[in-house]
């Protein structure tokens, strides 16, 4: 449907299923995410032609007023972005695993469009603030070098990082839960 990702947090529950109504109302996005993160936020995530999500962002932060938390616009993002917010991906084969863990969301996001575009590697997942006190974090998968290589650019920036991790190998238990 587009190439672009926009998001907004909220400190409103009320207010963000309003802007999220708002947003899709106000141009021709499709409504990828839209939930109750902890403690008591709620997030929007929008996605399109660049045109479109410009449209409907500016229409959310409008809506939302001085209840955003936080904001996030990706004009070309990684096909695989969309895909990992929504936990459908099917990443084969699990060689090794990297985890990017960050204290917001758009932090997440935007380390996942980095390391995607960065090294040859399969997102996995990126789960944003639901039972995980308002965090997100990144799982994706490829050989252990573009692993790396993809982990290390991605958390370049180190501001909101929490912590990051490769692991080589990962056991057949491990895998089984990441999928």
């Amino acid at each position: 449907m587009g190439n672009a990702i926009g998001m907004i947090e909220l400190s409103s529950i009320a207010e963000g299923i309003n802007t999220a109504d708002a947003m899709v109302k106000a141009a021709n996005v499709e409504l990828i995410h839209a939930s109750t993160i902890c403690p008591g936020k709620y997030i929007t995530i929008v996605h399109g032609e660049v045109g479109a999500v410009r449209a409907a962002m500016s229409a959310g932060q409008t809506a939302a007023g001085h209840y955003v938390v936080d904001e996030l616009l990706i004009p070309n993002i990684d096909p695989q972005i969309c895909p990992a917010i929504m936990m459908t991906t099917r990443p084969g084969e699990i060689e090794a695993v990297g985890v990017m863990e960050y204290f917001s969301v758009a932090s997440a996001i935007t380390a996942a469009d980095i390391a995607a575009k960065a090294a040859n590697v399969r997102l996995i997942e990126i789960r944003i603030g639901f039972a995980i006190g308002g965090k997100g974090f990144v799982t994706l998968t490829g050989d252990v070098g573009s692993v790396r290589a993809a982990v290390a650019a991605a958390t370049k920036e180190e501001a909101l990082l929490v912590s990051k991790t490769v692991i080589p190998r990962p056991s057949k238990q491990l895998v089984e839960k990441l999928i």
